[in-house]
């Protein structure tokens, strides 16, 4: 392509060590950077107003066609800290279930476990703006990103959706991977995909840049997420696209 490719990012502190090197510079003569949250980086790849795209995986079914860029992406393999379901009361009791607006992919997988792995039928909610002061008595709430690593201090009850996932289907599980709607050069997908590993020498760099009072990003950033994409990763990822089928999610 003659003209840069258009990334979109998400402004989350997860995505911070991906950008690093991009924000710093690196691939600024072939990369036009955009920064939003999931769903608006997902819409605009579906609409391609961006080439390709940190977006939520629940995007997939909806691309006519996709590409799986590089070896990264926001993972786990153990608990994630900043998906869950927050709740005052024990999760049998949970009578109703806000969804989070921010991302597409956490709102299916809390589906998927109230459906198979917790076994509830809550009333089912999306939200379009901030939640959070909803949460209370048998109303629950799936939050996202920096938000519930802050909501992690106000909700007594917290199941985490990654470790869920993972004690349901004994798999890791990816929110988020970067994907493009077209073909992309194998030479800038190798130098992207490099650019990603930037941040990883940083780390404490990245931290001290961000003052997070709610939560340990050094811990965040090394043990709760995990950044690569590797093969159980893409088997836990085919999982749970067969499961947004089964359950026309």
């Amino acid at each position: 392509m003659e003209r840069k490719i258009r990334v979109g990012a998400v402004n989350y502190l997860n995505t911070k060590p991906l950008i690093y090197g991009l924000e710093k510079g690196m691939m600024n003569e072939s990369v036009e950077l955009e920064m939003d949250y999931p769903a608006h980086v997902a819409s605009k790849l579906l609409n391609n107003e961006i080439d390709m795209g940190l977006v939520p995986v629940a995007t997939i079914p909806r691309l006519k066609e996709y590409y799986i860029i590089g070896t990264h992406c926001i993972g786990c393999s153990g608990p994630v800290a900043s998906v869950c379901l927050f709740s005052e009361v024990p999760i049998e009791q949970v009578e109703k279930v806000l969804l989070d607006y921010q991302s597409r992919t956490s709102v299916r997988l809390a589906k998927i476990l109230m459906k198979h792995y917790w076994k509830i039928d809550p009333v089912i909610e999306d939200t379009k703006e901030d939640f959070r002061n909803r949460i209370n008595g048998t109303t629950a709430g799936v939050v996202i990103g920096d938000r519930a690593l802050e909501q992690r201090h106000h909700s007594p009850y917290i199941y985490d959706l990654g470790e869920a996932w993972i004690n349901f289907t004994g798999l890791p599980f990816v929110f988020a991977a970067w994907i493009s709607n077209k073909p992309l050069d194998p030479k800038f997908i190798e130098a992207f995909d490099q650019a990603n590993t930037v941040g990883f020498q940083h780390l404490e760099e990245i931290v001290a840049a961000h003052p997070f009072p709610y939560f340990n990003l050094k811990e965040y950033y090394t043990r709760s997420i995990d950044y690569k994409l590797d093969e159980r990763k893409k088997a836990g990822l085919q999982l749970y696209l067969e499961y947004l089928e089964k359950m026309d999610l």
